[in-house]
């Protein structure tokens, strides 16, 4: 049996973006892959508006909670990094792969607009695990 991929997802705050990847990659990965986030300046809390943005979609993101990258380097090496608006604040992790996505952040973004960077990043999750 393959080993499960290790994937981490990484955005500034740990709150909204690497968040909604992990829990995509969590809902479509199933038992091959083993999801991470973390934020380069964790805010220590999960946007109330990324929890129903997933609740819309069946997943309960309010069991998650924002990390930093010090809390999850004891799981690396990684296969996969991908860094989504930290530019050069992006700390370097052992990875084979390191994949950078222009992902606006969407803390301040109305509902709708929200939704739709939600709906990209899952669009980027599927495709990241082969999925099209």
């Amino acid at each position: 049996m393959d080993a499960k991929k290790k994937i981490l997802f990484v955005c500034v705050e740990n709150s909204n973006r690497s968040q909604m990847s992990q829990a995509f990659a969590t809902i479509y990965g199933k038992d091959k892959v083993m999801a991470y986030s973390a934020g380069s300046k964790p805010s220590g809390k999960i946007n109330p508006r990324a929890i129903a943005a997933m609740q819309e979609l069946g997943y309960d993101l309010s069991l998650h909670h924002s990390k930093s990258l010090e809390e999850i380097k004891a799981f690396a090496p990684f296969d996969v990094v991908v860094t989504m608006g930290c530019g050069d604040a992006c700390p370097w992790m052992p990875a084979k792969k390191f994949i950078d996505w222009e992902i606006p952040d969407p803390r301040d973004m109305n509902e709708e607009d929200f939704r739709k960077v939600r709906d990209l990043i899952k669009n980027k999750v599927l495709e990241l695990m082969g999925h099209n």
